[in-house]
């Protein structure tokens, strides 16, 4: 797979990881879709796991199945702190560390940008004591681009997450090259839309123009758009399903559209 490196530390993460929004929101009997679908994950050398404690029961799920996984310390847990005020926010990043059953957790992110500057003097401490690794900031909306691009300048986080797709592409503006020129690490959220670019291609035939390129499904095609990008780190796309996560992860090795690609990737969507 291929890695991009993380600014701050020169670590190099690869650049297909997993979200777990609803889909790891799972009770016990789910534990093996959970393994099954993590266990692709590494076998196709990806690591990064992003959750929250908004996700409800998805924390307890991953410390559960990972923490019985031989190939558990192999991954790289990120979570957020997504709550109002300091002592909530240290309690609720204490139990997402018991939930995840982790002593270190490799990335905390502030959730949407809820009271950040409160969260931002814990993660800063935490993050001298060891306990974290990096720091990020997370939305997913174009509305507060803006908003991240202010706190990346004044803040210098090491992690940025926001959302970025083949038909969403406000990101391209200044939020990529922002976080490229001022050495932050970038997570993409909703790489699919919210599924709906499923959804526009039903039933269509990829061009034959892209296999020749390598893609050889729709899941490559909206990846590989986006992961061409350089200023992209790492896209986090959200499944339970091992098949589909299998597709994604292949996404993230082999060839790259160049510019003149993408953009005619962008155009063959637009006339569909």
């Amino acid at each position: 797979m291929i890695k991009r490196t993380i600014p701050s530390s020169g670590e190099d993460l690869p650049i297909i990881g997993i979200g777990t929004w609803q889909v790891f929101d799972v009770s016990t009997d789910k534990y093996p879709v959970v393994e099954n679908v993590l266990d692709v994950l590494h076998k196709g050398g990806g690591t990064l796991i992003d959750t929250s404690p908004m996700y409800a029961k998805a924390e307890k799920a991953i410390g559960d199945v990972t923490s019985g996984m031989e190939t558990g310390d192999d991954f790289f847990y990120a979570t957020k702190v997504w709550t109002n005020g300091s002592e909530q926010g240290i309690r609720q990043m204490q139990a997402s560390m018991e939930k995840m059953q982790r002593e270190t957790i490799d990335l905390v992110q502030i959730h949407n940008l809820v009271d950040w500057k409160t969260h931002l003097v814990h993660l800063r401490k935490w993050k001298e004591e060891v306990k974290i690794r990096y720091i990020g900031i997370t939305h997913y909306t174009d509305e507060h681009h803006g908003d991240l691009e202010r706190v990346m300048k004044t803040e210098k986080p090491d992690f940025v997450q926001f959302n970025y797709s083949i038909t969403s592409r406000h990101a391209e503006k200044r939020l990529l090259d922002v976080a490229r020129d001022l050495g932050i690490a970038t997570l993409i959220n909703r790489p699919f839309g919210t599924g709906n670019l499923f959804s526009l291609v039903k039933g269509k035939a990829l061009p034959a123009w892209a296999k020749e390129n390598g893609i050889d499904n729709w899941a490559a095609y909206f990846l590989k758009y986006i992961i061409a990008h350089p200023a992209v780190t790492c896209v986090i796309p959200a499944t339970a399903n091992p098949d589909h996560h299998a597709d994604n992860v292949k996404a993230g090795s082999d060839l790259l559209p160049d510019e003149n690609l993408r953009k005619k990737m962008v155009e063959y969507l637009k006339n569909l």
